[in-house]
């Protein structure tokens, strides 16, 4: 509802507004959210316009920003039901149980019968793992609506928790049949047989989901883990290096292309690997006492490579912040620290006679 008086200014918000629809189911969010910018200075009372921009964000899940957007679109409009499903995925993956519980309650008020509203409940339900409860609530939604994408994915989902294979497999196929362009169906379908070591499906799955989701990092990962449990460890490579260069944040990837160049014995690249996930799961401002174990592998790993070559004061700066970890690499760490100090004084004392003479 736009404040310009000019002949075709409505025309041209609703023409921006399906141009944001349509940039938001190819993923490219990006171009959605500056369309959606636009059409807010025009409408910016528009529960449409919010609602999308949480979507966008939700899509590339920046969840802080979606919910951000969720919570401005309810506090416009409490009674709105529309992109609910949406909103609780997003409260499900903060593990914001309270919100969510606060969230189903409000839905059930406004309007009990409607397929949001009981994707919303079997969402809390899923959080508490109260899996069949969950089943029974999404069941109702499509009973509700037989199109509802949301409920057939998130069954499929419970189904895979439950480690019911054959129906989790018959709610993705579903809810592919509704929308071909659902990564999260295609991307459960490679899960679930993946979970049944037919990894060439899984394979042909994942591959589904990439084309629609090709920056997600996630999909490239779970193809290459199919290539490596295939010993094709080539592809499996190719694949951890896409992952890894389209945000793989927490470094799954790189520790993985790491450990299979180390296990080839290619040393340059895997120390190359093991320094950038370092990196990230061990940089300054991180404690040692909370570091995790593929973060202490990383470290040790590079501290013996380090040694290796000489360069003892950055051996014994990764050592030291295995120092307060409570696994085996800590004792590993201890004795490589004492060796490393054997070694610089009996270079430093070679180096001494050498002078001398």
């Amino acid at each position: 509802t736009g404040s310009s008086g000019e002949p075709g200014a409505s025309e041209a918000l609703v023409k921006a507004c399906y141009r944001a629809h349509v940039a938001i189911e190819q993923q490219r969010c990006d171009a959605a959210l500056a369309t959606l910018a636009r059409c807010a200075q025009v409408a910016p009372r528009s529960t449409f316009v919010v609602a999308h921009e949480a979507l966008a964000h939700y899509a590339r899940r920046d969840f802080d920003r979606a919910r951000e957007r969720f919570e401005a679109l309810r506090e416009a409009d409490p009674f709105r039901l529309e992109q609910l499903d949406v909103y609780s995925n997003v409260l499900y993956v903060q593990e914001a149980r309270a919100e969510l519980s606060r969230l189903a309650h409000a839905a059930t008020r406004a309007e009990k019968y409607r397929p949001e509203t009981c994707c919303v409940v079997g969402n809390y339900y899923s959080l508490k793992a109260q899996h069949e409860r969950a089943v029974l609530y999404f069941r109702r939604a499509l009973r509700l609506d037989r199109e509802c994408l949301s409920a057939w994915t998130l069954m499929g989902h419970e189904y895979i928790e439950m480690k019911n294979t054959a129906a989790a497999i018959e709610a993705y196929r579903r809810a592919v049949d509704v929308n071909a362009r659902d990564y999260r169906a295609w991307y459960g379908l490679g899960q679930t047989y993946e979970i049944l070591n037919m990894y060439f499906y899984a394979l042909y799955y994942y591959r589904k989901a990439a084309l629609l989701r090709p920056r997600d990092a996630r999909m490239w990962t779970a193809i290459a883990q199919c290539y490596e449990k295939l010993h094709r460890i080539d592809d499996a490579i190719k694949g951890y290096e896409r992952a890894a260069a389209h945000d793989d944040a927490e470094g799954h990837a790189l520790l993985k292309l790491a450990r299979l160049h180390r296990g080839r014995s290619d040393h340059d690249k895997a120390f190359a690997c093991y320094t950038h996930y370092a990196s990230l799961q061990a940089g300054p401002d991180r404690d040692g006492a909370d570091l995790t174990d593929a973060a202490a592998e990383a470290l040790l790993y590079l501290a013996g490579k380090h040694k290796e070559h000489h360069r003892y004061d950055e051996a014994q700066q990764s050592l030291a912040k295995l120092l307060d970890y409570g696994g085996p690499e800590k004792l590993e760490a201890q004795a490589m620290l004492r060796e490393i100090r054997a070694l610089a004084e009996s270079e430093e004392a070679g180096g001494m006679m050498t002078g001398d003479a």
